[in-house]
């Protein structure tokens, strides 16, 4: 399945408890809580650039499935990890604790981190 698209989030559950978890200050959890968040993704085979946009903030990772790559986390870090492809609609990554499964369903994109017992999920549709 092609992840190609723009997807703007529609929704989302426990970002401020998950955002507490991995260390975000309080005043960019409480600016970027309200924030509709805007991804796109390119895909070109087994090749991605994701890029998220919340506000002025811009997260860019480029990766290939099944390599290592460095990839920055919602806190700004950067660390090297590999993303995989399981079926052809998630994409799975483990970044410092967090594990994040990134699902599409025809046009809805949802996105689950967890972190310890935390579980923060994102819900985006293409536009």
């Amino acid at each position: 399945m092609a992840f190609n698209g723009t997807y703007e989030l529609q929704s989302q559950e426990n970002f401020e408890p998950f955002m507490k978890a991995i260390g975000l200050p309080d005043d960019l959890i409480e600016k970027g809580k309200d924030i509709k968040s805007v991804s796109e993704i390119v895909q070109n085979g087994n090749h991605f650039v994701v890029t998220v946009t919340t506000g002025p903030k811009v997260l860019r990772n480029e990766f290939t499935l099944g390599e290592e790559a460095e990839l920055e986390t919602l806190t700004g870090e950067k660390v090297k990890s590999v993303v995989n492809l399981e079926g052809d609609n998630k994409l799975v990554v483990k970044l410092k604790g967090v594990l994040s499964v990134t699902e599409l369903s025809g046009d809805v994109l949802t996105n689950v981190l967890t972190v310890k017992d935390i579980v923060y999920k994102r819900i985006s549709k293409r536009v």
